[in-house]
């Protein structure tokens, strides 16, 4: 047995766990950029929790609230340079995956002048400034992670870049803050969760101590997954999807992911579809690809579930999710060459993946 495992994330997890844990903020300096969207983070009450801790502690913000759905290279930019220019301290980013991923982008930039948005995935910058993760969805786990997807307009796809730097400091996971998403981002970052979870357990990279969380995490979903799908969510499904969330960054961030990952990101450029959605419409294929070369580890999830069949968990997704969009056969060989792209997670993927595998799934999804 041989493994390496750590995470230098700090988490706090819990009802107002910002509030109970506000000399936190103090200690990593006096003025900070808060980076979201134009929406969530008011509507779910996030960024007025955040913004009472800043006036109590005496610290100066800036609210940068200008992150797309899939951040993109321009736009981090454009924050970083404000945030090297008003000299902050640290980044708050609040949100699903984008503003958070956006912040660790952003963390680097502003300290760090000389570098070019372009360059960051180069992974060759040596300082970031504290970033503090607040996730308002329970889906991509990123505020516990290294991991900062951008979209990279000049490729047609998402890209990733990330060090053990661009960890968050800390971590706030308040599931109340999930109370006002509608039904379609409920269940599309619950999904990525799950997925998140899923891939990790089957990755190449896996270690027991990943494979353990990911169970816990996978279990977890299922108690609320058929709730969920229909939408009839308490708050104690709240904090299990939340709960899931975060291990499945926790996961991922030992794991990195498989090809699963690595075809969804066509489905968001080109078809604006939301990244956890993109990853359950690929899920029955890629478990049926994956079934011969991991059939025990398949098993369990499904027992983990309580399903009896990768086809009566798809049809659950279906379900949640709707159907997939048909492909042109030029789509397919288009999606399929940038496929090809995501080298990590086609190695990382327990079946053998080449260019005829990948167009294959993209014919069958």
């Amino acid at each position: 047995m041989e493994f390496k495992y750590a995470i230098p994330t700090k988490i706090y997890f819990g009802k107002n766990c910002i509030s109970k844990n506000a000399d936190i903020f103090a200690q990593l300096g006096k003025r900070a950029l808060i980076v979201t969207g134009k929406q969530s983070a008011k509507a779910c009450g996030a960024l007025d929790d955040i913004i009472k801790v800043m006036e109590e502690n005496k610290i100066s913000y800036i609210i940068f609230d200008e992150i797309e759905n899939n951040p993109s290279v321009e736009t981090v930019e454009k924050a970083g340079k404000i945030a090297a220019q008003k000299k902050v301290d640290f980044i708050i980013g609040i949100g699903g995956g984008s503003p958070i991923d956006a912040s660790k982008a952003i963390a680097v930039l502003a300290a760090n002048p000389e570098v070019i948005a372009i360059d960051l995935f180069k992974n060759e910058f040596k300082k970031v400034l504290p970033i503090i993760g607040i996730p308002t969805t329970a889906g991509t786990g990123s505020e516990v992670t290294s991991y900062s997807v951008i979209v990279r307009k000049d490729l047609q796809t998402k890209v990733s870049f990330g060090t053990d730097k661009t960890y968050p400091q800390y971590a706030f996971l308040d599931a109340r803050y999930t109370a006002t998403l509608g039904k379609n981002t409920t269940i599309n970052t619950a999904v990525d969760a799950f997925t998140h979870a899923l891939e990790g357990y089957l990755a190449n990279r896996s270690t027991v101590i990943s494979e353990c969380l990911s169970l816990e995490a996978i279990r977890t979903f299922g108690k609320s997954m058929r709730k969920l799908a229909r939408f009839e969510l308490d708050d104690n499904d709240r904090e299990n999807l939340m709960y899931t969330s975060l291990l499945g960054g926790i996961i991922i961030a030992q794991t990195g992911v498989t090809i699963a990952h690595g075809m969804g990101y066509c489905y968001t450029f080109f078809k604006d579809i939301p990244h956890g959605k993109a990853n359950g419409l690929i899920m029955r294929e890629y478990l049926k690809l994956n079934y011969d070369v991991a059939k025990a580890k398949i098993d369990n999830v499904l027992n983990a579930l309580g399903c009896e069949s990768i086809d009566e968990f798809a049809d659950i997704l279906k379900d949640m999710l709707g159907e997939a969009p048909k492909l042109t056969l030029e789509e397919i060989q288009l999606y399929t060459e940038l496929t090809q792209i995501q080298k990590g997670s086609m190695s990382n993927t327990p079946h053998e993946i080449n260019a005829d595998v990948i167009y294959k799934l993209w014919s069958e999804i």
